[in-house]
């Protein structure tokens, strides 16, 4: 799931605030399921929602899994990811002969995937729960991934990763995209106005909308370079590489605050790879 807040769903009040695990993750579930029809209206076919076997896109400068191997060779290896939505990157892991398993907060994004593997006679294993109280035995996966799914809408992210740690055996890999953390410095617009530094890149308030009565119903939390290698390490594994996907010359579709215009300036996304010691 890539962060999308262009199409609210009501009036909303955007605004910066402390916001717990439990307020972050009631609204993140309350988002992503009154969201999830339109989401797949708009970015669906971009993500590969509804191919035969799924897509693997990890952001949305078009980075595909098959073309760069973050993940490596899958086949017969257990696979978990994080964050899945409506799963299309579950169910291409499946098609290239992994074991996949895909988890998310949102009952309504996961009936979206249940609908495209029924559509497909596809099936992949799903399962509803917080990424940060991972449901699983330790050491029951051997690679973890999550395309822009959990990660940014946490309040403890450094709490994913020792969950991801857990779950994962020796020598497993964990890779995941986010929102690179220098674009929390610029307003949220596509075009000009977002080429403009305005807000401090140490300031890690979470953005926040609020309803008419002030409930949280969509909260992204930031986390500098620092602090996402620090809680990687922090729980346990060993940085392997940081990818800042390029801004491809084919791609002319903006997605939110992703345009041609600023990602031929800076990125976008951040894919954090690393791995336990074996």
């Amino acid at each position: 799931m890539f962060p999308v807040t262009d199409t609210p769903q009501s009036p909303v009040v955007p605004g910066r605030a402390r916001i717990d695990s439990e307020a972050s993750d009631r609204a993140s579930r309350s988002w992503w399921d009154s969201d999830a029809d339109e989401y797949h209206r708009t970015h669906g076919d971009f993500l590969g929602v509804g191919s035969e076997r799924g897509e693997f896109v990890w952001c949305p400068e078009g980075l595909h899994e098959g073309d760069v191997h973050l993940l490596g060779d899958v086949s017969g290896r257990d696979v978990l990811e994080v964050g899945c939505g409506s799963a299309p990157c579950s169910r291409w892991l499946g098609a290239q002969g992994a074991r996949a398993v895909g988890l998310d907060i949102s009952a309504g994004m996961l009936r979206t995937g249940i609908d495209a593997m029924t559509a497909a006679d596809d099936h992949v294993p799903l399962v509803q729960a917080s990424a940060e109280a991972l449901p699983f035995l330790d050491s029951s996966f051997d690679i973890a991934c999550s395309a822009f799914g959990a990660v940014p809408f946490v309040a403890n992210s450094a709490g994913v990763m020792k969950e991801v740690a857990r779950v994962l055996r020796p020598g497993g890999i964990w890779v995941f995209a986010v929102n690179h953390p220098m674009r929390w410095i610029f307003p949220d617009d596509p075009g000009p106005i977002g080429l403009t530094a305005t807000i401090p890149y140490f300031d890690r308030t979470p953005y926040v909308e609020f309803d008419a009565d002030g409930v949280p119903t969509y909260v992204e939390h930031h986390r500098t370079v620092g602090d996402r290698v620090r809680e990687i390490v922090g729980a346990g594994l060993e940085v392997v590489d940081i990818v800042e996907p390029d801004w491809p010359e084919w791609l002319d579709r903006e997605w939110g605050q992703w345009s041609p215009l600023r990602g031929q300036l800076f990125p976008g996304t951040a894919i954090f790879s690393a791995r336990k010691p074996s």
